[in-house]
This record gives structure tokens, sequence and C-alpha cells, in this order.
């Protein structure tokens, strides 16, 4: 079972569960059935049945229900007159008895349509009191499963004791919770999930930012200490009284976990192992307490440190860096070994090797790359950091805006940043040296794959930090699970940055408020014209794609002009390229050339990250340009829904041609006779990069220190007032920056 949390471990063990869903969940908020959340809660008990699991559900809901439709149905049977008197709220039972028969054909006609038979059960409170009703009940819920049948439980509002459902907790249960509790410990359930319109049990109201999720509810250590917002706006109790029955149940023997049930897949993540909602378990205060360090106190540190580093000498700053990298090469050995474990574990586990190489599920060369690249190099890039001019405070503008009041534009750092990337353990050395540089604090969350060469690095470098300013500076995320909390956090962290696939890119940027600055894969065009020197052609192409093939900068698509079809470019081209193991895919008018026996590509967006790529011929510059337009915006940017182009490149020796080509790409980096292979930001000389940015906004291409600094102004006045400008003479007056 694949990223199961160490406190879920138990999952693995779950034979039959209890689902509870809330009235909240089942309707709308104008009363109406939420038809898209039931039929995800279906679907997801219709896969869990076929699994094998045995699925109880109790489901609340009918009164909503039958609220909306009597009163509907009192609407259209009122005159106007009646509609002026005052309005007396409807029975709760004579609502009970209309909802119950809509909602089960609701859930009755979800689940046909999924292969899976329903049943339904209607209780009291009362019933439980008779013995023999207890031992008939758990005997007919067993032959349901048998027969993959889902029992649906709910409470006979109808004609239950109750004096009224929402108003009297007399009994042995006394809402839907309490039920779902009752029945998990009579039916002898191995889980209880109590599905609400939140992600879990928080220290305070959800809605309040300082409110954190509580991941394990300890009794101990919670009670008392946890203030609950409102009601449930429809139910009986809210938070409150699921937090009851999941305590009764838990002390009780059955794990309880509250989760939100407006997600389509919790269910089956619960199932799973993965730390959402909260867990109420029997032997939670038994368990040794992990660091309980919530994402906003880690980001909240994070921040504090960087602002006392910020305050800090150029020259300080500067030792740091120093300090970092003689730290790096001091340990080498042990970075060494820890890295030697992760590709162990890595080939173990069967990773495939071109997706290591690209650091983002594969197998070797990502891993291996960490001290193949040498450690030395890695540090070598953090003392050229360091000799770079200082970027914090540095005066941009100096205008005098009226005599005596200057106005200075100076360069700032942005906050907290939030880095996410996959295997690459590289990555951590370039983005923690940029951080301290540009004086921000750092969250970084690494690739599980390289899980022990991330901490080492971290432990290195944020050993090297001195204490004035805290290794708090750079905190290490160790769970995916904490990414969503993190991602909440709009008002402690600046700016998000992903590093991986396409995927991880859009599923961060629908996930949160925070700028997100997006490195993604792209597709790279290296664009061949009549004009080019081939042996300069054949140099380049082949760099570009061969030289390091998983990298985002490498050469994916191989454009190449149709004269050089008739001289014999093209068939050097391709036959170079087969010779260095590299697998052809031709476009359409490639394909379609006979004795080539080129396979054609399904789609010009794809990227390879391998030993592979596309070829086509076009019949000039401007289809070229159209080409890259049209198939190069597969990387994700910053702030913008579109994607846009990554590196292209022309060779040319027509230097007008060339000149339309750099004008008229519209991609982060557009290169003439040069390899993709440049777009780097220790290339470029930025000393290291945090990601290529393919958007517009903020930072473009290759993303070193200056794209994680952002502006303020600063004003030197001697006691001057606006007064509505009466006797203010503006100047607006450029001034030199040493003036």
């Amino acid at each position: 079972m694949e990223s199961v949390d160490a406190s879920r471990t138990f999952v693995k063990d779950v034979k039959r569960v209890v689902v509870k869903v809330g009235t909240a969940v089942v309707t709308r908020s104008d009363g109406r059935l939420a038809l898209g959340r039931l039929g995800a809660l279906c679907e997801q008990l219709k896969e869990l049945n076929f699994q094998g699991y045995e699925v109880i559900l109790v489901t609340s809901g009918a009164v909503g229900v039958g609220r909306q439709r009597l009163r509907f149905r009192k609407l259209i049977n009122s005159s106007f007159a009646d509609l002026q008197k005052p309005q007396v709220e409807l029975d709760g039972k004579a609502c009970a008895a209309v909802g119950q028969s809509g909602l089960m054909a609701v859930y009755d006609t979800l689940f046909s349509q999924l292969d899976v038979t329903s049943s339904q059960l209607l209780v009291t409170d009362t019933d439980f009191r008779d013995p023999n009703f207890r031992l008939q009940l758990t005997d007919t819920v067993d032959a349901l499963i048998a027969l993959k049948v889902i029992p649906i439980f709910n409470e006979n509002d109808a004609v239950s004791t109750r004096k009224a459902p929402y108003e009297d907790s007399s009994g042995i249960f006394w809402d839907n919770d309490s039920l779902a509790a009752l029945l998990a410990l009579e039916l002898k359930a191995d889980l209880l999930v109590l599905l609400s319109d939140v992600e879990g049990l928080y220290s305070g109201p959800p809605s309040d930012p300082k409110s954190k999720l509580i991941h394990t509810y300890v009794k101990e250590k919670h009670q008392g200490g946890i203030t609950f917002g409102d009601k449930s706006r429809v139910g009986r109790g809210g938070m409150t009284a699921k937090v009851k029955a999941a305590a009764y149940a838990a002390y009780a023997g059955i794990p309880v976990i509250i989760t939100s049930g407006f997600a389509t897949d919790n269910i089956i993540q619960v199932l799973q192992g993965h730390r959402i909602g909260t867990l109420f378990h029997q032997n939670a205060h038994q368990w040794a307490e992990t660091k309980d360090v919530s994402g906003r106190d880690m980001a909240v540190a994070a921040r504090e440190s960087s602002r006392r580093l910020q305050v800090l000498s150029s020259d300080d700053r500067k030792k740091i860096l120093l300090d970092v990298a003689d730290a790096l090469e001091a340990n080498e050995e042990i970075i060494r070994a820890e890295n030697d474990a992760d590709v162990a574990e890595a080939q173990q586990a069967g990773y495939e090797r071109s997706l290591i190489a690209r650091g983002s599920l594969g197998l070797l060369s990502i891993l291996y790359l960490l001290w193949h690249l040498q450690i030395a190099s890695l540090a070598k890039s953090i003392r050229v950091l360091a000799g770079m001019e200082d970027p914090i405070g540095h005066v941009l503008t100096k205008t005098e805006l009226s005599d005596g009041l200057i106005l200075e534009k100076t360069s700032c750092s942005l906050g907290v940043l939030l880095i996410v990337f996959e295997s690459r353990p590289d990555a951590l050395v370039q983005i923690a040296s940029l951080a301290i540089r540009s004086g921000n604090g750092l969250l970084l969350k690494g690739g599980k794959e390289a899980k022990r060469s991330n901490a080492i690095l971290h432990k290195v470098i944020t050993s090297a930090i001195p204490d004035k300013v805290g290794g708090k500076l750079i905190g290490l995320v160790t769970s995916r699970e904490e990414i969503p909390d993190l991602l909440k956090l709009d008002d402690v962290i600046d700016l998000v940055i992903p590093r991986g696939s396409n995927s991880l890119v859009s599923q961060i940027k629908a996930s949160t408020k925070i700028p997100v600055l997006g490195h993604a894969d792209g597709i790279c065009h290296v664009y061949v014209d009549k004009s080019a020197d081939m042996a300069m052609a054949k140099r380049i192409v082949l760099d570009a794609k061969t030289d390091y093939p998983a990298a985002c900068n490498a050469m994916e698509t191989l454009l190449v002009h149709r004269d050089l079809v008739a001289t014999g470019g093209l068939n050097e081209l391709i036959l170079d390229l087969q010779v260095e193991g590299v697998v052809i895919f031709g476009g359409p008018r490639l394909s379609s050339i006979e004795g080539l026996n080129i396979p054609q590509v399904q789609s010009f967006h794809h990227e390879y990250n391998s030993l592979s790529c596309t070829v086509e011929i076009v019949d000039d510059v401007y289809a070229a340009i159209d080409h890259i337009h049209q198939h190069g915006r597969q990387a994700f940017c910053l702030y913008s829904p579109l994607p846009f182009a990554h590196t292209d490149c022309i060779i040319a020796e027509d230097s007008d041609v060339a000149e339309i080509f750099l004008q008229q790409v519209d991609s982060a980096a557009v290169f003439h006779n040069a390899s993709t292979r440049f777009c780097d930001g220790a290339r470029f000389g930025l000393g290291a990069e945090v990601g290529i940015s393919t958007g517009r906004i903020h930072a473009r291409g290759p993303v070193g220190v200056e794209g994680l600094l952002t502006t303020r102004w600063i004003l030197r006045g001697s006691g001057q007032v606006v007064d509505g400008d009466k006797g203010v003479v503006y100047t607006h007056k450029e001034l030199p920056l040493g003036f």
C-alpha cells in the first residue's frame, strides 16, 4: 500500500466499514439533493464493494428533502392571502415521511446505474432496547452483505418517539452520527467514516485562518481545547455531534475518521491509508508523539528567520552561502551514502530508468546524478552565487517628488516560498542556496524516491545557518499529505513553485490561491533552415537531444526545411540521431516519405524525456514558427491559465531568416545556432535556478535570484504633508542612484 501514513497503517486490516453521510453533504444550500456529491459517494461505495469491502451506509437528508418538497407543495396550494400570514414551520415527522421515499429512490437509481443493489433499513432508538431486534439486525445485515447488497440505514424520524427530530437528544442514539457509531459497534465494523462538509476537526472554526486541522484526535490533548463553530446549517449538531459520536465509537474499539464528503475520492483515500481528515483511535494516546509542527508553524518560523536574514550585512549573508558550500564538501561521504540508499531502493522498486533520469518517477540517473555531478560541482555553483552582487536592498530608481522629498524603489525578498519538486535532490541544494541569497524563507517538499538524500542535504545546509538566523529558515516537508494544508496558507506563503510534471503543476494551480510559478515540462523545438551549416546543425541537434534527454530543455521536436529533403540533409540528421540510439517518430509529411519507414507520431504535444523525438518537414521559417506556436505550448506558466512555450532554436546562416525567428517565436527562450540545453540558470550565469518559468508575469525563462525578489518604495521627507496638495510643487525629477 503506497504512501500509507504511520498513523493509518491499521486500514490494511479493515474489512467492514460503516460510512455516514450528513444532510449538509446530501443536500445543496437550497435544500435540493446534491446529485453530484451523491453520485461520487455511490461510485466510491461501488468500488469498495467491488474490492471486497463490506460496506454499510448511514444516510441523513430525508427530513431536508421532505421539507423542500412540502414547502413547494404548500406554496402552490396557497392563496395570496395565505402567503401574507405568518408561516408556520412544517412538522419534522411529516417531512421525514415524505422525504424518505424520495431519498431512497435517488440512491436506488444511482446504485442501479452502477450495477449495485441497495437496501433500506429504517430504525428507531427504541428498537435497540430489544435484544431480539439486535440479533435479527445483525443476521439481516450479514445476509445482505453476503449477497453484495449495500444496506442503507436511516433513523425512522416519521414514527420516532422523539418529540422532534432536531430537538430531542434523548434515547440510545440521538442523531445519525450516534446511530452510525452504534451500528459500527453492533455490527462489528472495522472502521467508521463520518462525512462532513469540512475536511475534519479543526482547532477552531474552519473559517478562522488560524484554525488547524487536527489529523489525530487525542482526548487528553484536544478535549476542552477546541472551539466549535456554528452547527450544521441543516443537521442536528454539526461537528460537535460528530466528535461526540466518534469519541464514543473510538474508545469502544472502532477507529473513526471524520473527513469531507465534498471530495470525490476521500473514502477511497482513507482506505488507502492517506492522512486525510481527523482520526479517532483507541490507542492514539499511546502513540509516540511525533513532531507536531503544522505547516502554518513552519511557514511562520521561516518568515521570522527570513526577516532576521534580511537585516544581516551583505558580507554576513555571503558567508552563510560559503559555509553551506563548505559543509556540503565536508559531508560528501555521508551524503553519498544516503544517496546510494535511495538509488538502491529505487532499483529494488523497479522505477523506470528514463523517468528517474527525469527525477520524477524513475530509476538511476537523477538520484545517481547527485554525486555523479559531484558535490564539488554543487558547492562551486553556491560559491558563484555568493560572489554575485547582493540583490537585497538594491536601489532601482530614485526620484525627487518635491523639494526635500525623495522616493526610492528598492529590491526586497518575496517572503516565504513553497517549492514542491519531484525526485531531484540536486534541486534542493540549488533552491536552498537561492533562497538564502535572496533572503527568503523556504519550505521544501521533495519526492519520496529521494527522501534520504533530501533529508541529509537539508540537515547539512541548515546546520550551516547561524543561530542568529535560525535553521527554521528552510523547512523540509516530509509527507505529501501536508501539501493540501500548505496550499491554503495564502496569508503566510507568498509563492509556490512546483517543479515537475504538468499534472503536478496543474493540480497545484487548481488547489491554491497562492501565486504559482509553474516550472514544468516544455516541448523544445530545433528548426534547421535551408541555409544552415549542416555540420553545425548535426552537432547542435545531437547535443539538444542526447546531452541529457530527460531535461526539460532537451529537444523533443526537430523541424526541417523542405529543401533539405532533396539535398540529403534530412537523411543525415535522422541517421546521426539513430546512430546515437534516438528513436524517431515522424509528423504526417515525414512519415509519408517512402523508404524512411518512420512511424507517425500520435500527437505533436508529446514529451518523451528520453532518447526519442519527433521529426517533421516544414515549408519555411514562417511554417516553423506557426508549428511552434501551435504545438509548443505544453508547459504551464505563472498565474496564467494558458501554457506557453519553453525553448526553441533556429539553425541558419541567413541572418534575416534567423532574425525573423528570434523576433516572432513567442517562447521563454529563443536561440540562434546554439543548443536548447543552454537554457539553464547556471549556464546563464544566474548561479542556480529554482525552475524555468514559461509564463509572462514576474519571471520568464530560468528563474534565479531576481525572480525571487519583489520591490518596495521608500520615501524620505522632512515633515511634508499633502493637505490637498496646497503649496506642494511636484518636480518628479529622476536622480542618479549614487545621489
